[in-house]
């Protein structure tokens, strides 16, 4: 399947969670937010959390400083 993960596509297998598109995405230790189609998923439920053809996903990292 297809989706777009911040404006640009990646390709996923079909029943892939949000926690397989960090995965996928190599952010598994980095704090991140994310949003599938303007809608918050928390971490908590990434796993539970299907994407589906043509989601539109926003992800955003943490970046510490001063």
């Amino acid at each position: 399947m297809q989706i777009i993960v911040n404006s640009k596509p990646h390709e996923l297998p079909e029943k892939a969670s949000v926690a397989d598109l960090i995965e996928h995405l190599k952010l598994g230790e980095k704090k991140v937010a994310v949003e599938v189609n303007t809608e918050l998923v928390t971490k908590t439920e990434w796993k539970a959390h299907l994407l589906r053809n043509g989601d539109k996903v926003e992800v955003v990292t943490f970046v510490g400083g001063g």
